[in-house]
């Protein structure tokens, strides 16, 4: 990747970051007002995508 390219992405990187920092500060500051999350039912759609994603690394070795 050409050095203007890695310019473009860093300045346009840094451009997003700064246009989504509000957003991403009220959220953080109304998550903690937030009661406790539920735990049971974020674990269980990962732990399925986790054993998805085992099971397809096993098959590709096969």
């Amino acid at each position: 990747m050409a050095l203007w390219e890695q310019i473009i992405l860093g300045m346009a990187g840094m451009l997003i970051f700064f246009f989504f920092w509000p957003g991403v500060k009220a959220s953080m500051e109304k998550s903690r007002d937030a009661e406790n999350p539920d735990w049971k039912g974020a674990l269980l759609p990962i732990g399925i995508v986790i054993l998805f994603v085992v099971v397809l690394i096993m098959l590709a070795k096969a």
